[in-house]
């Protein structure tokens, strides 16, 4: 499998304090792969490493073979994400936003990459609205489509449904799910819904204090720690402070 991330003993320190310590993994084309742990277990901050916001105190990611950190700038053309924590320009429209995200990425043929956005996200009343007046699901599929604006090859979700209703939750999945199978792209999902993980991913890490604990298929994880659900799991490798 062509890896299109791997992350190679990866680590971040802030003074004394060890926010990721030596982790490693690889997303091959075509994968969603799901990173999971409570909050403040380095998650955030393993996703800001990925996209060269962060420089790693140890180790390094490599995009498509190339290090992060010494070919940002043409890398991130290939790359882009989603997170309810960074929001868009208020004050402009749907389209607006989508126009500037995309002159940005140096989008060719943008005005029918917004169309096809558009129509795939149902966004297509909502594009001459301002952003700051929407709904926070209709934020939510706004960021999408500003995530996909540049067909990156590596998408990077950090809780890319929080806050949805069930419906708009299960029509963003389904979305992913496809866009994913028809472009062949590789995925990192960082998720507190359980469900939605054993439905995206074909494999788990578990993190917990900065580093991985525990992966593999949900199936296996469910299996090898005699649980019901990835939900059970989770709270297990959590709670058990003697697990590990």
């Amino acid at each position: 499998m062509t890896h299109s991330i791997e992350v190679i003993n990866l680590s971040k320190s802030y003074s004394s304090k060890k926010a990721v310590k030596n982790i490693n993994f690889k997303i091959g084309n075509n994968e969603i792969i799901g990173l999971l742990g409570p909050n403040g277990c380095g998650k955030t901050t393993t996703i800001a490493m990925i996209l060269g916001l962060l420089k790693p105190t140890l180790g390094k990611v490599l995009i498509n073979g190339l290090d992060i950190n010494l070919n940002r700038i043409s890398l991130l053309h290939s790359m882009n994400f989603i997170s309810p924590y960074v929001e868009l320009p208020k004050k402009l429209t749907v389209k607006q936003n989508l126009i500037v995200y995309g002159k940005l990425y140096t989008v060719k043929n943008l005005k029918s990459r917004i169309e096809y956005l558009s129509h795939e996200l149902r966004l297509e009343n909502l594009l001459n609205k301002v952003t700051g007046e929407l709904s926070s699901g209709q934020k939510n599929r706004v960021s999408l489509a500003k995530a996909l604006i540049n067909s990156p090859s590596v998408l990077l979700l950090d809780e890319p449904t929080a806050s949805l209703d069930p419906e708009t939750g299960d029509f963003v999945r389904s979305f992913l799910e496809k866009y994913k199978k028809e472009k062949k792209i590789s995925v990192l999902l960082a998720s507190h819904n359980m469900n939605e993980v054993e439905r995206l991913c074909s494999s788990i890490l578990m993190m917990k204090d900065g580093i991985i604990i525990d992966e593999g298929k949900p199936e296996e994880l469910i299996r090898k720690h005699g649980r019901q659900n990835l939900e059970e799991v989770f709270l297990k490798l959590i709670r058990n402070k003697n697990e590990f």
